[in-house]
């Protein structure tokens, strides 16, 4: 009945930790419900252990029920079949963290490496297998929260790791009743607030950029009139800015916004020309591409006076989106996998020169990864945009989920964030993290403001890759600890025994 008990407790925690993703953006809930899973684990209330199996089983209970929250939005394009076994999937990696959490938990000063546990096996679920799933990360939950000033010191694995180890000071406060517990809480958002009170505006100049959503169409026209449709959305919502009286210095349109390439196709290009000229101001363009290697999904810049320039091919793909891995192994479970596109990864420094500025570019999925913004950032990026397509995922979560990523990324790189989407929403984000504009989902609109370009790296750009390894091997010593104290207690035993 007790192991009922902290399944039961288990699971409701994943749910609230849900909840702290946006759209609901209940940052504290992150904090409680991971809490609720750490005392899941603990030896309470009867001071009964829990064992090795049953820490797995609560490990894995957690994550499947967080992921079979925040995911549905996966299965608007593909069903429920998929987007069940992806949650099944990336629970897995729950297990180990619960097991070990068990034995770390049944001392309550042990459970105080509980942190670098969990940023282990979550650095590993971001990265293996095919890039890995960086979506479900502990700290896009955060974005409302105090600890995401942490992020332009450490980037979202500090972020992580403070969200747990203020779960686990209340857990150690609460159910052991260990004062040590407090400041193991306390001292995480004292830290992030301090972060936020260092951080200084230093801007060099400012530049004025339009985002432009044309919107999609919902029903009635085959594929190939869909995508000329998005394009004439686009280029009809571009002109609507011009008559606006706004005067940007340069435009970003979406992801996919010309699906029918201005490169090969003489009508897209007339359409792509033609919003140009309204504006008459360089407009970067997400279309489609094929060179010697094969398909790109790219971002394109044109400028009404010279035309193409610079580019970026998206170089983080989406596995079992953009690409299929292991199609025909795949393929004998489900002829979805045939869904799949083809794209293949570029490998620029995600910087294209437009207007004169220098402006970063993370493609939808890449705002996930961390080594995205902060290539570009390195190479000079002085602000960053993210063009993205969201059309089919719906009303869902998704795209919000989205926007909070890019918010982090503004804080970790401190630099403005355009967000661009075909369908919605596109949002304004200053480097502290804060949406100025944003759209609805679904409806044809346009953004503009005066943004500044900053050219400082920030802690996190500079040093966040070394701190994540760092917090990773932390995460694999106290692991190889625990198997080697576990291995040495039971050498004991069988002494005892003999003796």
């Amino acid at each position: 009945m007790l192991l009922l008990f902290r399944i039961a407790l288990a699971a409701l925690s994943g749910k609230l930790v849900f909840y702290s993703y946006e759209p609901h953006g209940m940052w504290w809930l992150g904090i409680v419900g991971l809490a609720l899973f750490v005392a899941s684990l603990a030896p309470w209330p009867l001071g009964l252990r829990v064992s090795v199996k049953a820490g797995a089983l609560l490990g894995f209970t957690h994550s499947f029920f967080l992921f079979l929250f925040m995911l549905p939005w996966i299965g608007e394009f593909v069903g429920w079949q998929p987007y069940v076994a992806l949650s099944f999937f990336l629970a897995l990696y729950g297990i180990p963290v619960g097991a070990f959490g068990a034995v770390l938990a049944r001392h309550n000063r042990a459970l105080l490496a509980f942190p670098f546990v969990y940023v282990a096996w979550e650095f590993l679920r971001s990265t293996l297998p095919f890039g890995g799933f960086p979506w479900g990360r502990l700290a896009w939950g955060q974005i409302e929260g105090p600890l995401r000033h942490l992020a332009a010191w450490g980037g979202p694995a500090l972020v992580t790791f403070a969200t747990v180890s203020t779960a686990v000071g209340l857990v150690a406060l609460l159910a052991y009743r260990r004062p040590f517990g407090a400041a193991f809480f306390v001292f995480p958002v004292v830290a992030a607030f301090v972060a936020g009170a260092m951080h200084t505006d230093r801007d060099d100049g400012a530049v004025t950029v339009s985002a432009v959503q044309g919107n999609v169409p919902r029903l009635g026209l085959d594929f190939n009139a869909q995508r000329r449709a998005v394009l004439t959305n686009h280029t009809q919502e571009t002109k609507r800015l011009a008559e606006s009286g706004a005067r940007p210095d340069f435009v970003v349109w979406p992801e996919n916004a010309a699906d029918v390439s201005p490169f090969t196709d003489s009508f897209a290009a007339a359409l792509v020309d033609e919003a140009l000229h309204a504006v008459n101001v360089p407009i970067l363009v997400g279309t489609l591409t094929r060179d010697e290697v094969g398909a790109r999904n790219t971002m394109a810049v044109f400028d009404p006076d010279s035309g193409p320039g610079d580019y970026h091919h998206k170089k983080y793909l989406q596995p079992f989106g953009e690409y299929m891995p292991m199609r025909d192994f795949f393929r004998l479970f489900s002829d979805l996998v045939d869904q799949a596109g083809n794209f293949q990864p570029g490998d620029g420094n995600s910087v294209v020169d437009i207007a004169g500025v220098r402006l970063g570019i993370a493609t939808c999925y890449e705002v996930a990864v961390d080594a995205a913004y902060r290539t570009a950032v390195t190479h000079g990026a002085k602000i960053l945009a993210t063009p993205t397509n969201n059309a089919t995922f719906g009303f869902t979560d998704m795209t919000y989920q989205q926007m909070a990523m890019s918010r982090m990324r503004a804080i970790e790189t401190d630099r403005a964030v355009v967000v661009a989407a075909t369908s919605g929403a596109s949002g304004i984000i200053r480097p502290d993290g804060t949406v100025t504009q944003q759209t609805g989902i679904f409806e044809a609109g346009h953004l503009t403001e005066t943004l500044p370009l900053r050219s400082t790296v920030t802690p996190a750009v500079r040093f966040g890759t070394q701190l994540q390894w760092l917090l990773v091997a932390g995460g694999v010593a106290v692991m190889l600890a625990t198997l080697l104290r576990r291995r040495g207690g039971y050498a004991a035993m069988e002494t005892t025994s003999n003796a």
